[in-house]
């Protein structure tokens, strides 16, 4: 169990009496003992959790994902691969083959071909037969004839309206308008502009500077009066609303609540202690009732019994699974050569075929014989034996 790092007491101030520590040390009791009991009963659940967790939900937890995986994932897979799949593939053919491949096969085959020869193929033949030979035939009678044409035309219009509009207005502007707006410039200037600008600078600044000069004096005056009645206000406020409430939380408020979390923290450290010797203690009843006799008969009963199992029982037992299997392997494999060698032969037999010569079974070669005689220690020979190989003996 976790109980938590030893922490050093919280530091005190300087000015503490002996009446804060005679104060102190009866809470700290009481604290105790109110905090005891809540701290045992956690370092008792957090105990029981741990192992229901270790004894129960992970051997639960494992048995349910086998489960799982027994009865829904891998039959889930299985039908996945094995039939979902295959389906899947023959459906996509067939869709192919129903919705895909006529259109292929009309676009391709049918109106690809149509739309190139029907329509292709004679426009590129009108554009390159007809329309190019007529374009640069009309380009050429547009460079030759109505381009010098329209450049005639255009400079005769640009000089006819030149004359009729441009003329005229250029002359009214240059002798007419621009001589009477010089003579109205200069009037405006000598009779207005000047007497204004005389005005302002000899008569408006003057007075305009006197008017802000008042009024900077009235607002420095303002401004006085109203930094006198804002610190008597802020220190109204202060000494009325903030100095009571900040000196009973320093010196009364601070102060207890500091002395109420040190008891409780040492009191939490305390209760760690005492309900960690009283787990160490029911451990130890544990062990030497319940463990340590389980553990004996574990090791001097079970263990032995279970190695005779193993030796007498479970041992052979796979041997002799094993080698069950191993034979009927090799049953199946004899059976599929022998089905196979018959199809073969039938096959052969039906349709006809060159000879090919059957594999024979591994053995020592044939022994020689001299006339009569039998070498010792030979094989002998077999009783029914080709011409070829007579021949070649007797040779």
């Amino acid at each position: 169990m976790d109980y938590g790092k030893h922490q050093a007491p919280a530091p005190y101030e300087a000015d503490e009496g002996c009446l804060t520590t005679l104060i102190r040390i009866p809470v700290r009791i009481v604290v105790l003992a109110i905090v005891l009991p809540v701290r045992m009963i956690w370092d008792a659940l957090v105990a029981g959790a741990r192992a229901a967790d270790r004894i129960l939900l992970r051997p639960l937890g494992r048995a349910l994902s086998w489960l799982l995986a027994t009865l829904v994932a891998i039959p889930a897979v299985w039908l996945y691969e094995a039939v979902f799949t295959p389906l899947g593939h023959a459906l996509l053919w067939l869709a192919a083959a129903v919705f895909v491949r006529p259109w292929v096969a009309l676009w391709r085959y049918v109106l690809v071909p149509a739309v190139r020869y029907g329509l292709v193929v004679p426009v590129v033949w009108l554009y390159e037969a007809v329309f190019t030979p007529l374009g640069h035939g009309l380009r050429r009678v547009y460079r030759e004839l109505f381009v010098p044409a329209g450049r005639g035309i255009a400079a005769a219009v640009g000089w006819v309206l030149t004359a009729l509009f441009v003329w005229p207005v250029v002359g009214l502007w240059r002798y007419v308008l621009v001589p009477l707006a010089l003579a109205a410039s200069w009037l405006a200037e000598h009779l207005i502009v000047r007497p204004l600008a005389w005005a302002y600078r000899e008569l408006l600044t003057p007075l305009g500077h006197g008017i802000t000069w008042l009024l900077e004096l009235l607002a420095r005056g303002i401004a006085a009066v109203g930094s006198g009645l804002r610190a008597a206000v802020v220190w109204l406020v202060v000494t009325l609303l903030v100095a009571p409430p900040a000196w009973l939380y320093r010196r009364v408020l601070a102060p207890v609540g500091r002395e109420i979390a040190a008891a409780f923290g040492v009191a939490w450290r305390i209760a760690g202690y005492i309900s960690r010797a009283v787990g160490r203690a029911i451990a130890w009843l544990a062990w030497h009732l319940i463990g340590a006799p389980v553990t004996w008969v574990y090791r001097t009963v079970c263990t032995p019994v279970g190695h005779f199992v193993r030796d007498a029982v479970w041992v052979p037992a796979k041997r002799a699974a094993v080698e069950a299997g191993r034979a009927a392997r090799a049953a199946l494999r004899t059976a599929r050569e022998t089905v196979t060698r018959a199809r073969r032969d039938a096959w052969r037999a039906l349709v006809g075929g060159p000879g090919v010569p059957e594999p024979r079974e591994p053995g020592s070669p044939l022994a020689r014989t001299l006339g009569s005689t039998t070498v010792p220690s030979a094989a002998p020979e077999p009783e029914i034996s080709s011409l070829g190989e007579k021949n070649a003996e007797r040779g």
